[in-house]
């Protein structure tokens, strides 16, 4: 099985909360992809940055991330599961945001594990694996 590695998580290693290092030598059987999502998500931080030295480093950081691992698109596969996914939840009453629920289609549609901290979102998808990466392994 592989991993989705999600923004937050990205966000809390840039900052220096998450060993993303340890725990990819611990997965190191497993492969380890970003949605495009994720690389949006990214990328808005850069743009969203009020200074110009903040939106450089941002910029790097984001750049390198984005060279490090493959980009998953958007693909029919994923859009049914989305819009499976997207009934079910909203049938249920449990709509989780629009760019996680993208995030959740694209593990389901790939048999990918989501690594997040946002744990309590995630957690309400059926049949999505969910693991937290938070801190040190």
């Amino acid at each position: 099985m592989g991993v989705l590695i999600d923004a937050s998580i990205l966000i809390e290693y840039e900052r220096g909360r998450v060993a993303l290092d340890q725990h990819l030598e611990r997965h190191q059987k497993e492969d380890f992809f970003l949605s495009v999502v994720t690389a949006s998500e990214l990328l808005h931080g850069v743009y969203r940055a009020s200074r110009p030295e903040i939106r450089a480093k941002r910029s790097a950081f984001v750049e390198a991330i984005l060279e490090r691992f493959p980009l998953l698109p958007v693909n029919l596969l994923t859009a049914r599961s989305h819009a499976r996914l997207w009934a079910e939840l909203a049938a249920a009453g449990n709509m989780i945001g629009p760019h996680d629920l993208w995030l959740a289609a694209t593990c389901i549609a790939h048999e990918l594990t989501m690594v997040t901290q946002n744990i309590r979102e995630f957690a309400r998808v059926p049949g999505l694996v969910v693991e937290s990466w938070a801190g040190t392994p």
